[in-house]
């Protein structure tokens, strides 16, 4: 299974916001335009990520000086799965209907079930992380090294 964009997006801005200290100077907070910088993504792609993100509750943008990005509570708590199922949204891995005609087998095919129960043990096994759970450990120190800003 491949994720989309936005939805590497969106797991690496939460990481990244995850690492931050609690006390961080509001001056120090990351804004959108400077978290897309350091992912290599558009400053338009990484917006619609912070708004989708902003409006599920997880992150909060603070707009003007001293402005950035933070991380809430429920954020910091996000299941890594409910984020992915989110971004990716429910639909089949296989295209069984491609326009207006279903895959001539699509009655009898049992691929398509297969492919179901293996997307949804995919979700199933990241339903039990969250977001401060994949930045414990090593990555934490490790992500909060390579995001600190540049002079």
């Amino acid at each position: 299974m491949h994720l989309m964009k936005s939805t590497d997006l969106a797991l690496r801005l939460l990481m990244r916001l995850a690492v931050l200290p609690p006390d961080t100077d509001p001056e120090e907070l990351p804004t959108t335009r400077e978290v897309a910088e350091s992912m290599g993504a558009a400053t338009t792609h990484m917006a619609k990520v912070v708004g989708r993100l902003q409006h599920l509750g997880l992150v909060q943008a603070r707009r003007g000086r001293g402005g950035g990005l933070v991380l809430t509570a429920a954020g910091r708590a996000a299941s890594v799965g409910a984020v992915v199922r989110t971004f990716e949204g429910s639909g089949d891995l296989a295209a069984c209907v491609e326009g207006d005609e279903p895959c001539p087998i699509n009655a009898a095919c049992r691929l398509r079930g297969a492919l179901r129960s293996a997307q949804e043990a995919f979700y199933t096994s990241l339903d039990q992380l969250t977001i401060e759970d994949v930045t414990a450990g090593p990555t934490g120190p490790l992500l909060l090294s390579i995001s600190r800003r540049r002079p």
